[in-house]
């Protein structure tokens, strides 16, 4: 078994119950393109509900034989990111990405240096940042037939001193997983739930509880039903009443459409849904 991040212990539940719903942009595009030399072009482009418009170019070049990848990107912000990334080059198991911004209007720059280092039993990362600080965060997560247990940790320089901490235990099988997360300095818990029924049904759940805001319990649950091999529909609810359905179909190879809309059950007579749409176009 491939032992997941710490980020990723629940990464099936939150997959299911927050990627491909469409209305929280009014509109997306998404442009994808590689060229026979291994340079990836991806152009997106979101709408929000409010107006505002927000895009990015990025190219990204691959080379297997080294293991070395440089992403290099532009958004409408003008920020300037670039990354290298070392996959199994200094050492088998290790790769080591570099990142550096650069906003042009205001001279503005940072510099990270991440590294994820991945063994049967083990995935291990740390996270530094080389100019606002230094910070570093670190976390682990070990694993054997199928539990894993986690932690992880941030670190301020300047200040000597333990900023953040996070525990997570969990339980992976080829059909579900089962995991408790403790964050912010183990005052915000969140159990989650995730299970493949069959080919066609997916099911997951998740509660959170923030120790310090009271005693109220987040609740969410989703499901995804793959209606044929082109297309699935998602649905889900949170305890406050607010519905999301949503709808992927592949209209033909290369271009994805993708619609779907959020209800306040609650206040179904106010102007409180939202109805987004998706473009993916791949070359």
């Amino acid at each position: 078994m491939s032992i997941p991040a710490f980020s990723d212990i629940a990464k099936s539940s939150n997959d299911l119950l927050s990627k491909d719903f469409y209305h929280l942009s009014a509109a997306a595009l998404e442009l994808k393109n590689t060229t026979p030399n291994n340079v990836a072009f991806k152009v997106t482009g979101k709408s929000t509900h409010d107006g505002a418009t927000s895009g990015l170019l990025e190219g990204k070049y691959t080379d297997k034989s080294s293991g070395t990848t440089i992403t290099q990107s532009w958004n409408t912000a003008n920020i300037l990111d670039t990354k290298l990334e070392l996959n199994d080059t200094i050492a088998k198991g290790l790769k080591a990405e570099f990142l550096g911004n650069f906003l042009p209007a205001t001279k503005a720059y940072g510099a990270k240096a991440n590294f994820h280092f991945k063994q049967s039993n083990f995935h291990g990362r740390a996270f530094f940042d080389l100019i606002k600080g230094p910070t570093a965060n670190v976390d682990i997560v070990i694993g054997q037939d199928g539990f894993l247990l986690g932690g992880s940790a941030g670190y301020d320089v300047q200040k000597a001193a333990v900023t953040t901490s996070s525990l997570a235990v969990g339980y992976s099988a080829p059909l579900y997983t089962a995991s408790i997360i403790a964050t912010n300095n183990l005052s915000v818990f969140s159990a989650a739930y995730y299970h493949k029924v069959n080919q066609q049904v997916e099911a997951g759940a998740k509660s959170t509880w923030d120790s310090k805001a009271g005693n109220q319990v987040g609740l969410e649950v989703a499901a995804k039903y793959r209606l044929d091999p082109v297309s699935f529909a998602k649905v889900k609810i949170n305890d406050r009443g607010v519905a999301a359905v949503a709808y992927n179909v592949l209209l033909r190879p290369g271009v994805t459409l993708g619609l779907g809309a959020s209800f306040d059950t609650q206040k179904l007579d106010q102007a409180t849904h939202k109805v987004g749409t998706s473009f993916t176009f791949e070359a």
